[in-house]
This record gives C-alpha cells, sequence and structure tokens, in this order.
C-alpha cells in the first residue's frame, strides 16, 4: 500500500515535519510492508519557508537585510531549492510585526525595505522562480519600500525623494522603474496570499489590518489616503490598477507592490504550496493521504492547508484520512464523501488539551495506527 503523509503543523506542539515523523511510526506500526511518503505542507503563512525547502532538497540560507524600523538590522532566514532555481521567502523575516516591540509599533514609518533586499539576495543565487509569503507584516506602505531595495525611485511633485514609510506616499506623485534592477524581467515571482482585501477602503489595508500594527483612528485615515495617492499614481504613471486587485491590501498593500513592480501572480498559499512541491505527482501515485493539523473548524474548507491536501486527493480519486489535535464543531460535519473518510482526534474523553500538547509525537503514532486500523478493516 502507497501512503501519502501531508500534514500541516499542530501549533504550539509539532511542526509539519515533525508531525510527518510521528504519523509515519504510526503508518508503519499498522502496516510494516507499507511504501510511505513524508510530504509536509504550509498554507503559505508562517513556516512557508521552513516546511517547503526541505521538500524541495533544498538548504537554508540567511541575509541581514533591513528591518520594519529605521536603522534597524535583521538576519533574514530564507530556502534556495537543490538545483538553485526556486526561492523562498516569508516577508515576515524582514517586515514582520514580531520585529517590532509592541510599544514601537508604527505603520507610518515601517517599511518592507528588507523584503527587496531579500527578493536581491535570490537573484543574486541565479533563480527563475521566487516564492513570497506574505502574512505577518508589521507595515503599511504598499511595497514600496521593496521597491526602492530593487532600484524603483519615487519622487514628490517638486521632483524630490520619497522616502520610507507608509505615510511617505502621501507625497508621492511620480515613479522612475528605470533603475529597477532588469533579472526581475525575467523571474517568475508568485505570491502566497489568502486575503481578498483590496488596496484601500473599509477592506483596505489601513483599515483592516492597520490597528494590530499600531495605527490609530487618525493613523488609519493618513495611510488609506497615503495608498490611495500611491494605487492612483502607479495606475496614472505605469498603467497598472492596483487599487482594485483582489489580496493588493495584503501585507500592508505589499500584494499590490508586487504585482506592480515584480509582475507578481498573487495565488492562493496552499495551492502554490502544492503546485511547487509537485504534490499531484506523488498524490496520483497513492493509495491513501494521511493529513492533519492542530484544529479544523468549518473554516478549513476555505483555503487552509487541509482544504487544499482535500481538493487536490479527490481530483484522483484517493481517499483521505486525517489525525487532528480537536474538531471544533460536529466530527460528523467532516467525515463525509466530501472531505474525511475518517478522522480521529488527539483530544478525547481521555485525554486534555494540555496532555496532547506534552505528548504530541507519542499520542499522533497511536492515534495515526488507530485510525489505519479502523479504515483498513473496513476496506
Amino acid at each position: 500500500m502507497h501512503i501519502l503523509i501531508a500534514p500541516d503543523s499542530f501549533k504550539g506542539s509539532l511542526s509539519a515535519h515533525e508531525a510527518a515523523s510521528a504519523i509515519e511510526r504510526g503508518v508503519l506500526q499498522a502496516l510494516p510492508d507499507a511504501t510511505v511518503v513524508r510530504h509536509p505542507v504550509s498554507d503559505g503563512g508562517e513556516g512557508l519557508v521552513s516546511v517547503v525547502t526541505p521538500v524541495l532538497g533544498g538548504r537554508m540560507m540567511t541575509t541581514s537585510v533591513s528591518g520594519p524600523l529605521p536603522g534597524q538590522r535583521v538576519d533574514a532566514r530564507w530556502g534556495l531549492s537543490a538545483d538553485g532555481s526556486v526561492a523562498l521567502i516569508e516577508m515576515a523575516e524582514a517586515a514582520g510585526l514580531q520585529l517590532v516591540p509592541p510599544d514601537g509599533r508604527d505603520p507610518k514609518i515601517t517599511t518592507t525595505y528588507g523584503v527587496g533586499e531579500l527578493i536581491k539576495a535570490a537573484l543574486d543565487a541565479a533563480i527563475s522562480s521566487v516564492i513570497i509569503g506574505i502574512g505577518g507584516s508589521a507595515t503599511n506602505d504598499g511595497g514600496a519600500g521593496m521597491a526602492q531595495a530593487l532600484g524603483v525611485r519615487f519622487f514628490d511633485s517638486s521632483g524630490n525623494p520619497v522616502g520610507r514609510g507608509g505615510a511617505a506616499l502621501l507625497n508621492v506623485a511620480g515613479v522612475d522603474i528605470g533603475g529597477k534592477d532588469p533579472r526581475l524581467d525575467s523571474v517568475e515571482v508568485l505570491v502566497a496570499c489568502d486575503v481578498q482585501n483590496t488596496l484601500c477602503g473599509k477592506q483596505g489595508a489601513s483599515a483592516v489590518y492597520g490597528p494590530q500594527k499600531g495605527a490609530t483612528p487618525a493613523d488609519v485615515s493618513l495611510l488609506d489616503k497615503a495608498l490611495e495617492q500611491y494605487g492612483t499614481m502607479i495606475h496614472s504613471e505605469m498603467g497598472i490598477d492596483v487599487l482594485e486587485i483582489p489580496g493588493g491590501g495584503a501585507a500592508g498593500g505589499l500584494g499590490a507592490g508586487l504585482v506592480a513592480f515584480c509582475a507578481g501572480t498573487l495565488m492562493r498559499g496552499i495551492d502554490l504550496v502544492l503546485r511547487v512541491t509537485k504534490f499531484d505527482e506523488r498524490v496520483r501515485e497513492s493509495d491513501l493521504v494521511i493529513t492533519g493539523e492542530g484544529k479544523i473548524d468549518r473554516q478549513t474548507y476555505y483555503g487552509k492547508a487541509l482544504s487544499g491536501v482535500i481538493e487536490r486527493a479527490h481530483r484522483f480519486n484517493v481517499p483521505v484520512v486525517a489525525v487532528v489535535g480537536r474538531v471544533e464543531g460536529e466530527r460528523e460535519l467532516f467525515v463525509n464523501n466530501e472531505s474525511f473518510a475518517d478522522l480521529e482526534t488527539l483530544v478525547d474523553s481521555q485525554t486534555t488539551e494540555a496532555d496532547a500538547i506534552r505528548n504530541a509525537p507519542l499520542l499522533l503514532s497511536e492515534k495515526t495506527k488507530l485510525l489505519l486500523q479502523r479504515y483498513l478493516s473496513r476496506t
């Protein structure tokens, strides 16, 4: 029997790779002769680089870049595939909220400049495509900082250079892309983006995400106007309408900036991860897929990692079973022909959530063995 193991992380207890190893132990206890392939997954958010790079047989890289705050330097990790053709970047490594102390959060001044420096480091490695996850940002600069690091220059109405940070965009009136790194023209830029927010307005970057980055109501109003000015300028100067792009408001507008200045393609995170790791090739050869994560609920079907695994497996008529930390809602909602053929949880009448977190590797193996034995007895 050929079994494909494709879990996401169990947040707070196991990485996706650790979960895959624990599931494998349970599979081999139940079915010693099984052919097992581990293929951990990510929804494209936190953990994208650490999950996908090993699947591609790649190596981790570290580059010193500008952090989100003025004058800040950070060591940002990124991934490079085994053949050197694909770079994997998480924007949060260079411009994430975790890099700014709570009392220093101010999206008027934070910048994505370091993200551009990471892209430049990837270009220096002679890659042909770059995968960028854009969750968890501390910024609201529309990706202008990223573009500046790659050679794009912004000007005010007097022809003076515009500085970094979201508030500076209020004065932007023109752009010069003549100095943009020419290597971008021959590189595919794919962006893991799981939100549909546009750049501006009530559902835009500033209004929806600005407050968690430290923006006051007055800041939100200023930043929204600044992004509108920025988007309008891009449209008039470059002919690219970034104001209405679904996902353009992701990561403080970095989604829009990547489209405008890097010809980026915004994609659902799990679809992008499964594409670059060639998941279809592996699931096509499988008799069963075993997946899992810390919690499943109604949102599981809306863009999360497990939803992508289910969709791809069912496309090739391969059944999917899951071991998860816990289920929020009725179990019967998830065990059906459209979802999982069977389901086990670590948390049950005998095991508390604290116990499940503490003993996750052992429990995950045991529950996998139980699940597989039950599933095989019915098929």
